[in-house]
């Protein structure tokens, strides 16, 4: 019998990766094939003609889908009278698979802050500055030293919607500073998050690791990395209740359209109508809107049938923003990916730990690192939630009681 060929170099380079260098490959694969759903911005809908650009299959689908519907699309447990197209399932389905989990929606809302299991360390909190001092510089470290405790002890570094840069550079500070004995970081605001080369001995937001870097395709737009920071499970809370603030997108949408007539160059305009723009008919947000603008209310046709027919779009609008929540963990998971592997390639032992009930907080993955092996650090959480479980079953009456 002849032996069985040897494996070609790309599924060799492929067996010898890491699960999470593997996932970081493939998530980069599918975000190539919708970057223009990933780079698009909604406002752009009726300017760009957005939805002309989505798969020809999946239109019709979408087109006619309640908003229960679509909420059964992006949490993956199916709606009632749903038949969508197998193509737009594959996708979906596979941007569930390849988003780090967030844990059960359905479990505790409160994070496990200080809880009495924990280890030691990762009771004592301190925040310290992402760069630190020099020699000479101390005092204006205020835990003494670089990096470390008044007292000499080593500390924990935490990072609590660590914006933009300050996340990365937290991570920079824990891999140089041996004072610093683990970081728990959990990052918000991705898209502040530095692309292009930066000045010596600053890190570069993304990609952060050499693993990453090197996979071509990588690169993640503003746009992206913005989508990165929604709330997944707010919106579809809002597609199953139906909520008034759906209408928003589709408000802001047309009037950027309007907007884009009135003068072409005035483009994505940061505009802030105000708080409850939903609960406004569009006249009355248009009133608001175009004065922020420049423009005079009085001289833009409000009530013409083009604005009538784009507002009766509001369906399509709010599934084409599904697509895009779809895409958002996914795009969170690759830049936290990143960053692991990025403490790994300096041999530090890390995990991603979703560590509450993403409806308390949809940045509720946190990345933890620590100089040592993190099983006796981190066992503390799975006994605090065996507790708080046991805990909420005692509370909660049983099926039947009152």
């Amino acid at each position: 019998m002849a032996a069985a060929p040897p494996p070609s170099p790309h599924l060799q380079q492929h067996l010898e990766q890491s699960p999470e260098q593997r996932r970081a490959a493939d998530i980069i694969r599918l975000l190539m094939l919708y970057r223009p759903l990933l780079d698009a911005f909604v406002i752009d809908f009726f300017t760009d003609g957005l939805w002309a650009q989505l798969p020809p299959a999946w239109q019709p689908a979408l087109a006619s889908a309640t908003p229960v519907q679509l909420a059964g699309l992006l949490g993956g447990r199916g709606g009632p009278g749903a038949a969508w197209p197998l193509s737009l399932l594959a996708f979906a389905a596979a941007a569930r698979a390849l988003a780090f989990p967030r844990g059960c929606p359905g479990g505790s809302p409160r994070p496990p802050c200080q809880s009495s299991h924990l280890h030691p360390l990762l009771r004592r909190h301190f925040l310290l500055p992402p760069n630190p001092p020099g020699p000479g510089s101390t005092a204006r470290n205020p835990l003494g030293g670089l990096g470390g405790s008044e007292d000499g002890e080593q500390v924990l570094v935490t990072g609590l919607h660590a914006c933009g840069d300050l996340s990365p550079a937290l991570l920079c500070h824990f891999a140089r500073s041996p004072a610093v004995a683990a970081v728990a970081l959990v990052g918000c605001c991705y898209m502040k998050l530095s692309t292009t080369p930066q000045p010596p001995d600053c890190p570069l937001g993304y990609p952060l690791s050499t693993s990453v870097a090197a996979l071509p395709g990588h690169q993640l737009s503003y746009r992206a990395r913005e989508a990165a920071c929604h709330a997944l499970e707010e919106y579809e809370g809002r597609l199953r209740g139906g909520s008034p603030h759906l209408r928003a997108h589709c408000y802001r949408a047309v009037l950027e359209s309007l907007i884009r007539a009135a003068d072409p160059a005035k483009r994505h305009l940061g505009l802030q109508p105000g708080r409850k723009a939903h609960a406004l008919s569009f006249p009355q947000y248009a009133q608001l809107g175009l004065p922020l603008a420049g423009l005079d209310p009085a001289g833009v046709p409000l009530d013409s049938g083009d604005v009538g027919a784009m507002l009766e779009q509001q369906h399509k609008v709010v599934a084409f923003c599904t697509l895009g929540q779809l895409l958002a963990p996914v795009v969170e998971t690759l830049i936290l990916l990143d960053r692991l592997l990025y403490l790994r390639e300096q041999g530090f032992h890390c995990a991603l730990v979703p560590l509450f009930n993403p409806r308390f907080s949809p940045r509720n993955l946190v990345l933890v690192a620590a100089r040592t092996p993190l099983a006796t650090v981190l066992a503390g959480l799975d006994k605090d939630s065996e507790d708080r479980d046991s805990s909420e079953d005692a509370e909660s009456p049983r099926e039947g009681q009152s």
